[in-house]
């Protein structure tokens, strides 16, 4: 396949284009393999849905929940009545980027598809972010159009530009997408998008606090089930799959879309989905393909000997490393092999792992077929197995920042820089060692400590905050902060939650530090540095 870009965009608002990085920024693409070449023309849409009801499998199951089931001809003449309301009552044309807002249900995937087939660029948030967050959002990626559940609105509402237009779903009202879709038609045109044309911005959290979007082909999206999930789950039609994350981190999009509509599987989706939830799912309805953090795996062992999980043939871990002691409890309680990988929103999804019958405990695995993997030295030059170095990457899906915002960082001669310092072995298996950054992964989420810390400063009792990881058994690590209050300042009797609590107010609940420090002063240099490695040592 060519590298260089295709010149049958359909954009017609052609801001994603305009915002690529530099070309000569962008990582090295691989297309080693011959499912990975895929045609000029592709809207990655029709692959994971039309094309299976056009192959007479409408009727097989598609959505399920636990008071409604979707086939594929249902989804796919519900997406279809979505792409027409977003074009008739809203005006989108190709290239336009919509947000989505919800949780993990069969409006959110319809909406999704719909703004998809339609030529969009679907932005997916998580259901939890605030005003401010959304408006950042809104404002990087210039949206100008949403879908959202109803109980989500108000935080959209009032994050929202004069003439931004949205719909709401859930309710009974006359102008909401219930009711606006079912007045049309349930077949629709798919844009012919150019398979490097945009169809996904995916947000991922930096150092920095400031979100970073990512930017995703309509080939990559189809890429990612290609190879990890083609290669590594190996998934069938009488799959049934289900997962915690939501479809906002690019690890659940995969796991509870991409994998299983690319293989004309189902998908049971959870709106709430904690560790007790899940194991009833398993239970009640047969899943087959579980994906979930370490820590909800661990918080299972004591149910896991009396549940019945006979059902599940691939559990799949990302998001944080999996220690090997709670792969070894989750074997010991009812011999489920966890399949470990590690991914990134820039990569879209996993590109280490190993199936099965090739993992070894306590590794991350080998290479995902379709990608190569190195440890290299700050040079960028390869080490030798054994020694410690930086992950480097190379494969179908790679990094591309919009406006190239700090792509030098992750992209270095060729390869994509994923921030993990590794190890590999002489069988080519990759041993996770720790973070090369000051990101927070705390059960599963990618938490930056500048976020909390200003979210912290807008209280008015607070003077300084620094925020750092510090280990946890359960989470892996958990947010710490250490507070400077201003003198005289009043929190009343348990001050520390009262700054957790004013701090989920402001961001996003899962970020507010659950340990919370009092100090006189902040550890600095001579120049005024925030020495953030003492505070570690103080944990």
């Amino acid at each position: 396949m060519s590298l260089t870009q295709s010149p049958y965009s359909a954009h017609v608002d052609t801001f994603t284009r305009e915002n690529l990085p530099l070309r000569s920024t962008w990582p090295e693409f691989r297309f080693s393999l011959p499912e990975l070449q895929y045609p000029a023309l592709i809207n990655c849409a029709s692959e994971l849905l039309d094309r299976h009801v056009r192959a007479g499998s409408g009727s097989r199951r598609c959505l399920v929940t636990d008071t409604e089931t979707h086939t594929y001809a249902d989804l796919l003449a519900r997406s279809n009545q979505v792409a027409h309301a977003l074009v008739d009552e809203m005006g989108l044309v190709p290239g336009n980027r919509v947000l989505l807002r919800g949780p993990n249900n069969p409006w959110l995937v319809a909406g999704w598809l719909g703004v998809v087939k339609a030529g969009g660029v679907a932005v997916t948030t998580m259901p939890l972010l605030r005003k401010g967050e959304l408006e950042t959002v809104i404002e990087i990626a210039e949206v100008t159009m949403a879908i959202c559940d109803h109980r989500f609105r108000q935080d959209l509402n009032d994050a929202a530009p004069d003439g931004f237009q949205t719909f709401t779903y859930g309710t009974d009202e006359e102008n909401e997408l219930d009711r606006v879709a079912a007045r049309k038609k349930t077949k629709f045109k798919n844009v012919a998008t150019a398979g490097d044309d945009v169809c996904m911005l995916a947000f991922t959290s930096g150092t920095t606090g400031r979100p970073k979007a990512t930017m995703h082909f309509h080939r990559d999206v189809l890429a990612i089930a290609d190879t990890f999930s083609r290669h590594v789950l190996r998934p069938t039609p009488d799959d049934l799959f289900t997962a915690s994350p939501p479809l906002a981190f690019t690890f659940g999009l995969g796991q509870s879309v991409v994998f299983p509509l690319r293989a004309g599987a189902a998908t049971f989706l959870i709106e709430q989905p904690s560790p007790t939830r899940m194991l009833e799912a398993v239970e009640r309805h047969g899943i087959t393909v579980l994906a979930t953090a370490p820590t909800a795996y661990r918080a299972m062992v004591p149910d896991l000997k009396a549940a019945r999980v006979s059902s599940l043939r691939a559990c799949v871990s990302a998001g944080e490393t999996l220690p090997k002691a709670t792969w070894d409890a989750v074997h010991d309680a009812c011999g489920i092999r966890i399949i470990d990988g590690i991914g990134s929103t820039e990569m879209l999804h996993i590109f280490i792992s190993a199936g099965e019958d090739e993992m070894r405990p306590g590794s991350t695995g080998r290479a995902v077929p379709g990608y190569l993997a190195e440890v290299q030295d700050p040079d960028g030059r390869p080490v030798p197995d054994g020694e410690l170095g930086r992950l480097a990457v190379k494969g179908p899906t790679g990094c591309r920042y919009l406006r190239g915002d700090r792509q030098a960082t992750y992209v270095q001669d060729g390869w994509n820089i994923t921030g993990d310092v590794y190890v590999r072995d002489s069988d080519g298996y990759f041993h996770y060692q720790a973070r090369a950054d000051d990101m927070i992964i705390s059960a599963g989420y990618n938490i930056a400590g500048p976020e909390v810390e200003e979210a912290l400063l807008r209280h008015d009792a607070v003077a300084e905050a620094a925020v750092v990881g510090v280990p946890d058994e359960d989470r892996g690590m958990i947010v710490k902060a250490v507070v400077v209050l201003r003198p005289g300042a009043e929190l009343g009797p348990d001050p520390a939650k009262a700054l957790q609590d004013f701090v989920k107010g402001e961001i996003a609940p899962y970020k507010y530090p659950r340990a919370i420090e009092f100090a006189e002063a902040l550890p600095r240099t001579a120049t005024g540095k925030l020495q953030r490695f003492r505070l570690r040592e103080g944990s």
